[in-house]
C-alpha cells in the first residue's frame, strides 16, 4: 500500500457534489444541457442531480430569466426532490439580480454554479452571494 486515500462518493449528496465539481471549467451556454457543448445553471443542476440518481425531467421551458419565483418553485416542487436541510449536494434557487433567478449546487464550504459573466462553470467559496429562495435535495437511499 502506498498510503493513498481515495474517497468514493457513497451517498446521493456525495455524488451530486462530485458531479458538480467535475463540471468546473465547462463553458457557459444559454439553455445548455450537455457539458460537451456548455451548460447553463439548469443544465448544471440537472446534470449534477442525475449523477446523484435523479431520473425525472430536467425542465427546458423555465422562466428563470423573468424572475417568476412562484413558477420556478412550482416547477422544482413537481420534481422528485425534497426540501433541503442546509448541507452539500443541494440545489439552491437564488435571486442573482433583480428579475433574475439562478440555480447552484451546494458543496462543502461553497457552491458550484454556471457563471454567465465568467462564461464557465465555477466553484466559489463561502455562502451564496445572492438571496436563497429555496433548497432542495435528493432523498438518500
Amino acid at each position: 500500500m502506498t498510503g493513498l486515500s481515495i474517497r468514493v462518493p457513497h451517498t446521493r449528496s456525495d455524488r451530486v457534489v462530485a458531479a458538480a465539481l467535475a463540471l468546473v471549467g465547462v463553458r457557459f451556454r444559454p439553455h445548455g444541457r450537455d457539458p460537451r457543448f456548455g451548460l447553463d445553471c439548469v443544465g448544471l443542476a440537472g446534470y449534477a442531480l442525475r449523477a446523484g440518481g435523479y431520473r425525472g425531467p430536467v425542465p427546458d421551458d423555465y422562466g428563470l430569466r423573468h424572475g417568476d419565483a412562484a413558477r420556478a418553485r412550482a416547477i422544482i416542487d413537481a420534481l422528485d426532490v425534497i426540501d433541503g436541510i442546509g448541507g452539500p449536494g443541494e440545489m439552491l434557487l437564488c435571486v442573482s439580480a433583480p428579475g433574475q433567478l439562478h440555480l447552484a449546487i451546494s458543496i462543502p464550504g461553497g457552491l458550484v454554479h454556471a457563471d454567465a459573466l465568467l462564461r464557465r462553470v465555477v466553484a466559489r467559496p463561502g455562502t451564496a452571494p445572492w438571496p436563497v429562495l429555496g433548497r432542495w435535495r435528493l432523498e438518500e437511499e
